[in-house]
């Protein structure tokens, strides 16, 4: 009867251990490459008070500070106010191989009605085309919910040079319009910044 007993027991605990769930796959790393637009001397767009490569260095910090996920791995091509090189910026951005690169910028026109996003990819480029246009697409529809930026629907292809010499996915994004005064308003306030931070990092997550 004992004997029994043991074999039942032992396996009621086997028949147990099948229906464990394995382990859980763990999540791919994903390396992004985040460049701020201009630096140094080149002050990119400006009106007033309102400079270009400030902007999109404070969203490029928001960026850093707003990720808690150890998934994604965040690069720069520059942590400070320093000028660096179009062919410097595609050359690291090659030496990294990262999943995505974003290009941020800032536009400016000589009509102030002007405004809205703009998503600029490189079509040339047939073996990242897809991915970037993508993330391009999915990029101008979660801005325009979750900021205060209007979005514009069409995904243009530009010759841009970090574009054009990265061998990776990439989007350059114009945030608005400084000579509009609704997109400069939302630019250059803290909130909306962080906001349009975590809107990217919320798109970069969906690499994982």
């Amino acid at each position: 009867m004992k004997l029994y007993s043991k074999i039942g027991i032992g396996f009621i605990a086997c028949a147990s251990l099948a229906f464990i769930s394995p382990a859980l796959k763990p999540l791919k790393t994903v390396h992004v490459v985040i460049d701020a637009g201009h630096g140094g001397h080149d002050f990119g767009a400006k009106n007033n008070a309102a400079i270009e490569k400030e902007i999109v260095a404070q969203i490029a910090s928001k960026i850093k500070a707003q990720n808690t996920d150890k998934a994604i791995v965040l690069h720069f091509t520059r942590n400070e106010d320093e000028f660096v090189e179009l062919h410097s910026r595609a050359a690291l951005i090659n030496s990294i191989q990262p999943d995505l690169f974003i290009s941020l910028h800032v536009n400016a026109n000589a009509n102030h009605q002007k405004s809205g996003l703009e998503f600029f990819i490189n079509e040339q480029n047939s073996t990242t085309v897809e991915q970037s246009k993508e993330i391009a697409t999915q990029l101008n529809t979660r801005l325009p919910q979750q900021t205060a930026l209007k979005g514009n629907t069409i995904i243009k292809n530009a010759p841009f040079m970090v574009l054009k010499k990265a061998t990776v996915p990439g989007v350059l994004i114009e945030l608005g319009y400084l000579t509009n005064e609704n997109d400069k308003r939302t630019l250059t306030n803290e909130t909306e910044q962080t906001k349009i931070a975590n809107t990217i990092l919320d798109v970069v997550s969906t690499l994982k």
